[in-house]
This record gives structure tokens, C-alpha cells and sequence, in this order.
């Protein structure tokens, strides 16, 4: 399993489509654990570029705090699940919390 997560300061992005880059962390569900974490420049923006180029990447899911419409439509046509409405923490402490069951996720801060 890939999970790509927007950042910015380090942290998840609010906004997907405006982070500075993205954690790519490779884990494994079945141990709840992280084998590999990446950190890569995003792309700069454009219209339903990023569900493509996560795709490239290897991403099977993508956690966000906000997202449109479009683009988690996007995202799953590409095969890649989205988890949106997730809070402003650490890469590592979001996989931790999803690969435990434990991502509280709330609304989806994106209303476009």
C-alpha cells in the first residue's frame, strides 16, 4: 500500500491541489506498520494533473483535509481510494491512525 499525503509545513495540506509537496509512504496493513517514507516536490498545479501523477507513483490511496468533487473522482477512476476530511497532523501520524482504524476524519474542508 502507497499513501500519498499533501504537506505543507510539514504537515497535511488542507487543500490538496495548492501543498508543496507530497509524502509518499509505502506501509503494510497487515503489520500496521510504515516500510518506506518519501517526501516529493508536487508538480505545479493544474486541473486533474495529481490524480495521474500519484497514479505514476505508485499512490493506492490519498488522505486529504479538503478536495472537490472532480478531483476524488478523478482519483478513483485512477484506482486510488480517497480519504478526505482528515486533520493538519504529521504524515506519520496520519498512516499510523489509518493503518489502526483510528482516523478521525471530519468534514471535507474543499467546497468545490
Amino acid at each position: 500500500m502507497r499513501i500519498a499525503i499533501p504537506l505543507a509545513n510539514g504537515k497535511l495540506s488542507l487543500h490538496f491541489g495548492h501543498c508543496e509537496n507530497f509524502a509518499l509512504i509505502d506501509a503494510d496493513p497487515e503489520n500496521k506498520s510504515i516500510i518506506k517514507h518519501d517526501i516529493i516536490d508536487a508538480p505545479p498545479h493544474q486541473p486533474g494533473l495529481l490524480p495521474v501523477w500519484l497514479a505514476d507513483k505508485g499512490a493506492t490511496v490519498i488522505i486529504a483535509g479538503g478536495m472537490g468533487q472532480r478531483a476524488q473522482s478523478l482519483f478513483e477512476q485512477q484506482g486510488i481510494r480517497v480519504v478526505v476530511g482528515a486533520p493538519s497532523q504529521t504524515p506519520e501520524e496520519i498512516v499510523g491512525h489509518y493503518l489502526g482504524g483510528t482516523l478521525q476524519v471530519g468534514t471535507n474542508v474543499c467546497d468545490h
